[in-house]
């Protein structure tokens, strides 16, 4: 298991953030601290991601990576304005796209790049996985798929963010949170999906509102 926790400032005695992760990577897949600095793209011009491109934007912000040597993204990093993010393998019933697309570390790159604060990199990843979705290998010497969550924290606040396919839900969290590689957001959210329920009925994981559990359904 992997796994990744925030303790906000109301949680410590000093008052800091207090961020961490760790990964459970293959043995003998490097992971390297990469220290990105802060760029300007010209216009119209793609960034070439794991697997896809997609539309570069205008600048990025500086940001220090840990990440496996192959990949383009990121299991965990923070950005110049004090962003961090760390993101956790999720499996789900929902089924997984194995065609070459964003993978999960993607997403937390792109992130930290575009957001100067949590709840923009929270927006990011929502606005990246509604348009492209996720799919494509994550292992190194042997193929595996899953969907992802994601535990995103700057100086003053924190969100959860757990997906499966391009269903999510949000939470925002009040103190100390953890995540690893299991959905843990239940029958309480501040935000998600339009369909998350509607497509758990559809499926016959639910009856309707009264009885939907995001980890229990999906």
């Amino acid at each position: 298991m992997c796994d990744t926790f925030v303790a906000l400032g109301n949680a410590t005695r000093d008052g800091s953030v207090i961020f961490g992760k760790n990964s459970d990577r293959e043995p003998n897949e490097a992971h390297q601290l990469v220290l990105i600095p802060r760029a300007e793209h010209p216009a119209n011009t793609e960034v070439t991601c794991t697997y896809i491109s997609i539309p570069q934007v205008e600048k990025t912000n500086a940001i220090l990576l840990a990440k496996p040597f192959w990949i383009w993204g990121a299991e965990m990093g923070a950005n110049e304005f004090g962003v961090v993010i760390g993101n956790e393998a999720v499996f789900t019933q929902v089924p997984y796209d194995k065609k070459p697309g964003l993978i999960g570390m993607d997403f937390l790159r792109l992130a930290l790049e575009r957001a100067e604060s949590a709840s923009e990199a929270l927006e990011e990843i929502i606005q990246l996985l509604e348009i492209y979705g996720q799919g494509g290998n994550c292992g190194c010497s042997h193929e595996i798929f899953y969907h992802n969550s994601f535990l995103i924290a700057d100086r003053q606040s924190a969100w959860v963010l757990e997906t499966a396919g391009k269903h999510w839900a949000a939470e925002r969290v009040k103190d100390v949170r953890s995540i690893s590689n299991v959905i843990s957001i239940g029958a309480v959210w501040d935000r998600a999906s339009e369909d998350l329920i509607s497509h758990a009925v559809a499926k016959g994981w639910c009856k309707g509102e009264e009885d939907f559990n995001f980890s229990q359904c999906y």
